[in-house]
């Protein structure tokens, strides 16, 4: 699946995206998160715990609950303001 990191994020990171294959066990976008982490401290950084960032998948915003299960993408962004 194909992971998107946006604004600060993806600086943090390293990449503005990156192919990933999850290991079985990783169902949800939390767990993606966890899991995630562990890929570099840019990666641990980004996504810290507590942190405020929001998901999406397959372009569509998403709870830390949402199943994985036939999703071809995942986006990680900083809360944003509109008005």
């Amino acid at each position: 699946m194909k992971v998107r990191y946006f604004a600060w994020m993806k600086k943090t990171v390293g990449v503005p995206e990156e192919e990933v294959t999850p290991p079985a066990g990783i169902d949800t976008v939390g767990d993606l998160v966890v899991w995630l982490r562990g890929r570099s401290p840019g990666h641990a950084e980004a996504l810290a715990e507590g942190g405020a960032f929001g998901a999406a998948v397959d372009q569509r915003t998403a709870t830390f609950d949402v199943k994985l299960a036939g999703a071809r993408e995942v986006a990680f962004f900083p809360p944003f303001t509109g008005g």
